[in-house]
């Protein structure tokens, strides 16, 4: 992961948040040494700087929902407290309510994914 400019993180909605073992697979990477270099004084060297993300959640409610209701607190709290404090800017997000769609507008979510993978993020 370390050589990948940019990275995308697909994942369900659980609880509100990410899996737990994606969660715990995370915690697991972002150990000091590779995402933060800690001083004794100051704040931690961002060691992942220069590299940008996308999240990409897919959920059995309305996405409006979550992220007005909700406030989208799973989600929030990745980018801040995990991608944003080691230095990854920008994050761009993609959420989607599978319950609620057609085939069509489906389509138009596999097609999205093409389009960000062409144009990396």
């Amino acid at each position: 992961m370390r050589w990948a400019e940019h990275w995308v993180f697909l994942f369900p909605l659980w609880h509100g948040t990410m899996p737990a073992l994606l969660k715990g697979f995370l915690e697991h990477i972002f150990r000091p040494g590779f995402a933060m270099e800690y001083k004794k004084r100051g704040f931690p060297k961002r060691l992942l700087a220069g590299r940008s993300a996308r999240i990409i959640v897919t959920m059995g409610m309305p996405v409006l929902l979550y992220r007005w209701y909700f406030g989208a607190y799973g989600v929030r709290s990745f980018e801040r407290s995990m991608l944003g404090f080691a230095g990854i800017k920008p994050i761009r997000e993609s959420f989607y309510g599978l319950s609620f769609a057609d085939e069509k507008k489906r389509a138009r979510w596999i097609n999205d994914m093409r389009e960000y993978g062409r144009r990396g993020g």
